[in-house]
């Protein structure tokens, strides 16, 4: 571990002060896929940290059937998305005790389904809920957001309306994207995924299209009016940013404000994003990742003028499935970002200072879990659920 100092003068005395400690060697030690360079330092393989406070990751259920999404409701009790189409609500302790019915049907296959989950911001007054599924047709699935009212009894929604669609549709089951996050002022941001083919998935660059997008729409699914492309010719006005693959994650940061995102690249390339209204973050024509049958993917561009860089990338991938920003009471996680990896199978820390990230942990590797959601909890414990079925509580001790 490297010890930095800075230097400052006071009445003509210089002295040296130990500055934020660098950390240890870096958390990846394996062969990047390729000799791709990073735009900057501190972009990829940063230094390791350490947690020193003691925490324990218990199962809490181990019957949840394709979790996908989870939300902490007013009361502290959890709304769980299943990806067959279905959520409940279950109490810190892992007990389900509500299913809730009345959902459109869903396109089931391969990376479809029933999606993220959240609830209005005024949930306590119109107990409003709202998701993102995939939603199927005769000329193809594609993600959409609709919204509802749980009824009193928490069994079923009510005046079940879909806002929002994404087109065009496709007749494929990758990457339907599907984050959904509401800002401070009411309206909604959702990740709309590439949909993966190599016919379709050019159109992340295309502003008539709303795959590979993030769109900011209102609660009725109408563009928000500040929207960055809201008076442009032939570009869709809900778009708020573009050039994105397959984004699992989206959260804003609390102590900044800023809209993040972290998606999955292709062989290498998972990225983690600071989103500026407007910006394009290249994909498919620029990225640190190559095609899984190991050629470039196009020609090669890691860097290109009027692209916004990631502040983060991992070679080789860990397959990002979701993100938060840490609010619980481990006071050396605080508004650290937490991303649950799929193949690489752990939860990643990432501290950020200043918009970038300064160092770099692996929690729970020796679990063996590919984790698909996570949350805060009222009671400050972290909520994490895996592809296996099984929801973890993970709290200090």
């Amino acid at each position: 571990m490297s010890t930095k100092f800075l230097t400052f003068s006071f009445l003509g005395i210089v002295f040296a002060v130990q500055a934020f400690a660098q950390t240890g060697e870096p958390v990846e030690k394996n062969k990047a896929n390729s000799d791709y360079k990073p735009a900057f330092p501190g972009q990829t393989r940063i230094g390791s940290v350490k947690t020193r406070t003691p925490y324990r990751a218990t199962v809490i259920n181990s019957k949840l059937n394709g979790p996908w999404g989870i939300h902490v409701l007013p009361d502290g009790r959890l709304l769980i998305s299943s990806k067959p189409g279905k959520m409940q609500i279950l109490t810190t302790k892992g007990e389900i005790v509500k299913t809730i019915s009345g959902f459109p049907r869903v396109q089931f296959e391969g990376q479809g389904g029933l999606l993220d989950v959240t609830i209005d911001p005024l949930f306590s007054q119109n107990r409003m809920i709202y998701w993102t599924y995939a939603q199927p047709g005769n000329d193809g699935a594609t993600l959409a957001v609709a919204k509802g009212k749980l009824s009193e009894d928490e069994t079923k929604l009510e005046n079940v309306k879909v806002i929002w669609e994404a087109a065009p549709r496709y007749r494929g089951a990758g990457q339907f994207g599907s984050r959904i996050v509401f800002d401070k002022e009411g309206n909604l941001f959702v990740t709309s995924g590439d949909r993966q083919s190599n016919d379709i998935r050019v159109k992340a660059q295309d502003l008539s299209a709303t795959t590979g997008k993030i769109i900011h729409i209102t609660k009725d699914g109408k563009p928000v009016a500040t929207n960055p492309f809201i008076n442009k010719p032939n570009a869709k006005p809900e778009i708020y940013a573009y050039g994105f693959r397959n984004q699992d994650g989206l959260a804003i940061n609390p102590a900044t404000g800023g809209l993040w995102e972290v998606e999955f690249g292709p062989r290498g390339g998972d990225e983690v994003n600071l989103i500026k209204p407007g910006g394009n973050y290249g994909w498919p024509y620029v990225t640190y990742g190559i095609e899984y049958g190991g050629q470039k993917v196009y020609d090669g561009i890691q860097q290109k003028e009027g692209t916004i860089q990631p502040v983060y990338y991992w070679d080789p991938v860990i397959s990002p499935g979701c993100m938060m920003f840490y609010t619980g009471n481990i006071a050396e996680w605080k508004n650290n970002m937490f991303i649950g990896a799929l193949s690489g199978q752990h939860i990643a820390r990432l501290v950020i200072k200043d918009n970038k990230v300064v160092g770099e942990e692996r929690l729970l590797a020796d679990k063996n879990e590919r984790w698909r959601c996570i949350a805060t909890g009222k009671d400050g414990a972290v909520y994490a659920a895996t592809d296996g079925g099984k929801l973890y509580r993970i709290a200090a001790q």
